[in-house]
């Protein structure tokens, strides 16, 4: 096994598709080595982009692809190192520190997929000839970079009020933001060129559970034992869905329901179709009870496992509690690029627009309070509730959607942006 790859496999998804480099202080020890680059007050080593290019091409060689001419790679490897360089050398200026106990658990997790313990994976980047502080070191730069994209990237996002409009005028906008079902169903199948008696037989049956659901019978129940759709044994759930996502006439009939109601059978080209409306959110809803809120979130990641990152939201947790400001930790820690720099501030949100996690717990915490760390769909949280209000503003809660769509699709983007820009404006002098 080359542990060397399995490594650059483990972070390649981080960033940039960085793979393991050497720190200056191995470097130093080839006898060859000189300086290829120097990015402002920094400098990228010959050693370095050796053996950047020679991970590069395992990667490429091990896909089956064809490596480029030498004359082609090295330049392109040496500009990547350039921009991951810039990157730390901003991390450095702005104070983000990783520390060991973040960084044990990365070690750790690496180590775990490749199969290993900790000391098994130092000896056996040792047999390779690779520094185990190197690789220490080389995942806290991954670590240190990523929160630097996060601060830089989020504050250049901006969106114009004219965009908001524009996408709330939109079918995007539209469909994006429409009211939204949460749907169960029971299919009765109608083979294709059935028979007039077995499309009856089958109509009975249809009828005959719904009747059985209008006295009180489980759903679920029935879906499991009857239904003949893929979800059937989930208890029919759909799970969300948009009212134009639906065939007709499902789409129209399902806005004028409330939640716990089913439709009558209808024939579809698949069969008998009964659909239960569990719950619905979104829309053009009048007044809405609102919670001012502001969270941390951590997320699992390729260098921090499940039980690793919930020991780290229960170390901010505690942090809180001793005292530490909520708004700091956010800044320094959260990874949701739309309030990290605000603190974690959500401002005020309306919480069927959540997920059932968060909701809940936010639910239960008392205004002034923080909670215990908590999980949900999009990693670990903790969260604190700033206040309550029930307020009539169907407008802004739209816009506020909208501007959070609009947010989201335009951080790629910024993010290439912005590397560019740093490249452009950096003083970096070849010497390759």
């Amino acid at each position: 096994m080359n542990v060397k790859t399995k490594l650059s496999e483990c972070l390649r998804p981080l960033l940039l598709g960085a793979v393991f480099v050497g720190t200056l202080a191995h470097a130093q020890v080839q006898s060859l080595d000189r300086v290829v680059a120097i990015v402002d007050n920094d400098v990228i080593m010959k050693s370095q982009l050796d053996q950047r290019v020679r991970e590069v091409e395992q990667t490429i060689t091990k896909r089956g692809g064809q490596l480029p001419p030498e004359n082609v790679l090295d330049p392109q490897v040496l500009d990547r190192l350039i921009i991951e360089n810039l990157q730390l050398q901003m991390g450095e200026r702005s104070g983000i520190r990783i520390g060991d106990d973040e960084l044990n658990d990365a070690i750790t997790t690496i180590a775990q997929r490749n199969g290993m313990t900790v000391d098994q994976f130092r000896a056996a980047l040792k047999q390779d000839g690779l520094s185990f502080d190197d690789a220490r070191e080389q995942v806290r730069r991954e670590m240190i970079i990523s929160r630097v994209r996060q601060r830089r990237v989020a504050e250049r996002i901006q969106v114009t009020d004219q965009e908001v409009q524009n996408f709330l005028a939109s079918d995007m906008g539209k469909m994006q933001l429409s009211e939204e079902f949460h749907l169960a169903n029971i299919l009765i199948p109608v083979p294709d060129a059935a028979s007039a008696d077995a499309i009856q037989a089958a109509e009975r049956q249809a009828q005959d559970l719904h009747a059985q659901l209008l006295k009180g019978a489980d759903f679920a129940q029935l879906s499991i034992a009857h239904s003949a759709s893929e979800n059937a044994l989930e208890g029919g759930d759909m799970g969300w869905r948009k009212a134009a996502q639906l065939p007709q006439p499902f789409d129209t009939m399902i806005g004028a329901m409330s939640p716990g109601e089913v439709t009558e059978p209808l024939r579809t080209p698949g069969g008998f179709i009964i659909l239960k409306l569990v719950e619905k959110r979104g829309g053009d809803t009048q007044v809405r009870d609102e919670v001012h809120v502001r969270h941390i979130l951590i997320k699992p990641s390729e260098i921090r496992s499940e039980a690793e990152t919930q020991r780290l939201a229960e170390r901010l947790y505690e942090r809180i509690r001793a005292g530490e400001d909520f708004a700091e930790l956010a800044k320094n820690f959260s990874e949701d690029p739309g309030s990290a720099l605000n603190g974690g501030d959500l401002n005020w949100v309306d919480p069927n627009a959540l997920v059932p996690e968060f909701r809940q717990v936010m639910t239960d915490t008392p205004s002034g309070q923080v909670s215990k760390p908590f999980k949900s769909p999009y990693g670990w949280h903790v969260l604190e509730v700033l206040g309550r209000r029930a307020t009539d503003n169907s407008a802004q809660f739209r816009e506020q959607q909208a501007m959070n769509a609009l947010r989201n699709r335009k951080y790629d983007e910024e993010l290439q942006a912005w590397l560019r820009q740093i490249r452009d404006e950096a003083y970096v002098e070849i010497k390759l």
